[in-house]
């Protein structure tokens, strides 16, 4: 009889990385909404932030590869891997949509909704794993995922009557916004939509933004374990950070801003600390993301960053007075109760590279009999190969150079 444990180190490589991950994801969309006007709008050009955002990522990625190699072996291949720099094309428009909506709708919806509702993501991605890498969930992930689908809907329900908050009021003037008490009414506060989804734009521009999430981090995935697994993870990064800079360059051409954006006045609106910041924290989230898919699956990152919602509405109350009612501290909950189920039943999908060991095996006290024999099998025929650029997937945290299975 197996024990129903969590096996919290199966999610993350080490405590530190995540929440060193969670600290990044909040602090980005704290940053966003203080760095808004009081009318919710920028005083910046959001998609020049996007694309500084990606140059410096790609200056950072090209600097972690050229520590042991040359610049010329970088450029030789990139070169030599043209076709899947095409091939990232996919991801990089998708994830320059979504990153360039992220700034549209946190003026419209406060950070806390606005990620709850993100989280509807989970079981479109999980449909996407299931044909892409022909990886079945079972029924209590399954089960898992909706769950978690319906704490994001419970921030549909109107529990204001509930509120633990009390906001004084404020005149709202022509010119002057100051604090006032969010209405129950229409669901805002301080002009932002707090109560979840309705039929509106905005609510258009979330589920777009959502496909977006989903598609660009299956593909994505797809590209690091399958199409190129061979190539080195900090010249895939420059592949994708390359694209990057061209759809978010076609996006200011198309806003007949590619020169403007440019201008003296809108690089000084930049240079704020608060938006270098800002491009700081994205360039540091977009790095270790891809190292994220790379050693697990889009899932199990999908669960991991659910965990923030608690850390961003603790922090939005404190940090600008946006109230927590009974919705979100239920939605939150039936959230964090879905990790906890996921948690127990993760996902296991074998890496190309490294092999797979009995004792490896002995270890995973809840694969089913085929599961076994089919990693036997390719432990058995894989030799102990592995690829310079995967080296870390078949090395154990202790150093002894074990082989072992890349849990996703």
């Amino acid at each position: 009889m197996t024990n129903a444990r969590v096996n919290w180190g199966e999610l993350f490589p080490s405590r530190a990385s995540g929440f060193d991950f969670y600290d990044l994801h909040v602090t980005v969309r704290i940053l966003v909404t203080a760095s808004q006007r009081s009318d919710n709008s920028y005083s910046y050009n959001t998609v020049l932030v996007v694309l500084l955002t990606e140059a410096l990522k790609l200056v950072i990625s090209a600097g972690l590869y050229c520590r042991d190699n040359s610049f010329r072996s970088l450029i030789a291949r990139v070169v030599e891997g043209s076709d899947v720099l095409l091939l990232y094309f996919v991801p990089a428009f998708l994830y320059c949509l979504y990153n360039n909506l992220a700034f549209v709708n946190l003026s419209t919806f406060d950070p806390t909704t606005y990620y709850l509702l993100l989280q509807l993501r989970v079981v479109i991605t999980g449909i996407l794993f299931q044909i892409i890498f022909k990886k079945y969930l079972s029924r209590k992930q399954w089960f898992s995922l909706l769950l978690l689908t319906v704490g994001c809907m419970l921030k549909q329900w109107n529990f204001s009557i509930f509120s633990t908050t009390s906001q004084p009021t404020a005149a709202v003037g022509e010119t002057t916004v100051e604090t006032r008490k969010p209405d129950p009414a229409d669901g805002t506060f301080r002009g932002k939509n707090i109560s979840g989804f309705d039929l509106s734009y905005s609510a258009l521009l979330i589920l777009v933004q959502t496909f977006c999430s989903c598609l660009a981090g299956v593909y994505n995935e797809y590209l690091l374990k399958k199409k190129g697994s061979d190539i080195n993870i900090y010249v895939q990064n420059v592949f994708m950070y390359l694209d990057s800079i061209v759809c978010n360059m076609l996006i200011l051409l198309l806003q007949g801003e590619l020169v403007g954006a440019f201008t003296s006045e809108n690089l000084r609106e930049i240079a704020r600390f608060e938006v270098i910041v800002i491009m700081l924290n994205n360039a540091a989230i977009g790095i270790i993301t891809s190292f994220f898919l790379k050693y697990m699956n889009s899932i199990l990152k999908t669960f991991a960053s659910a965990l923030e919602l608690l850390f961003t509405a603790v922090l939005c109350y404190l940090l600008f007075s946006i109230p927590i009612y009974l919705n979100t501290m239920l939605a939150i909950f039936v959230v964090s109760y879905a990790i906890y189920l996921y948690s127990l039943n993760p996902v296991v999908n074998l890496s190309k590279t490294p092999t797979a060991t009995k004792g490896a095996l002995n270890a995973l006290p809840h694969r089913n009999s085929d599961d076994r024999k089919t990693l036997l099998t390719i432990g058995g025929k894989s030799g102990g190969s592995r690829s310079r650029a995967n080296v870390s997937d078949s090395e154990d945290d202790d150093g002894t150079g074990a082989p072992k299975m890349e849990e996703v």
